[in-house]
């Protein structure tokens, strides 16, 4: 990995204000970061990207073991969150290069909510817009963010979860599953 590859700028806080939204996923207000992950959690809206490199393999993370839920889980390529006044498509592409110093044309999916509680330290409680799309560059994490990372063909992925669903988040156990079922062929993977 060269010098490039890896990066340590802090790009989120629990302060920073997020979009909180009802069941239709209509704006109500906003709130910190990290009252919406206290307790059962707080209705708000956030993303989860999908990047595939040329060879057709899915961009893997590790999360950062700083991170207050889920820490050092593997998950999808990136989540996160728009911030107050922030637009979708604005706050993926920030966090998208915040995170793995990339650039990709990203495609909706859908969107979904859900929620996970992670024993008594909070839980996710959001309304997740789902994006794909290929990469751009090569990778190169942000170490605050990012513990590891790794591409994978989406057929070892599908056998990774089968038989360790315990390393992985649970929205991206969620949101791989239903891009297997309805979105293989618009996201041209190769199993």
């Amino acid at each position: 990995m060269d010098s490039r590859a890896l990066r340590d700028e802090v790009v989120s806080s629990d302060a920073e204000q997020l979009i909180l939204v009802d069941d239709e996923d209509r704006e109500i207000g906003h709130d910190s970061k990290a009252d919406c992950h206290d307790g059962q959690g707080v209705l708000h809206r956030a993303f989860s990207l999908f990047v595939f490199n040329d060879a057709g393999e899915l961009l893997l993370q590790k999360r950062s073991a700083s991170k207050r839920l889920w820490p050092l889980y593997w998950s999808n390529s990136c989540c996160s969150h728009p911030r107050r006044g922030e637009g979708m498509k604005e706050a993926i592409h920030r966090r998208l290069e915040q995170e793995l110093g990339l650039e990709s044309d990203l495609e909706f999916l859908y969107k979904f909510k859900y929620q996970a509680r992670y024993g008594e330290l909070g839980a996710e409680h959001e309304l997740c817009w789902v994006y794909a799309g290929h990469a751009r560059g090569p990778v190169r994490v942000n170490a605050n963010e990012v513990a590891e990372w790794r591409y994978v063909r989406p057929a070892q992925l599908d056998i990774e979860i089968a038989r360790r669903a315990e390393w992985f988040t649970p929205w991206l156990k969620l949101e791989w599953e239903r891009i297997r079922r309805e979105f293989a062929g618009s996201i041209k993977q190769r199993a």
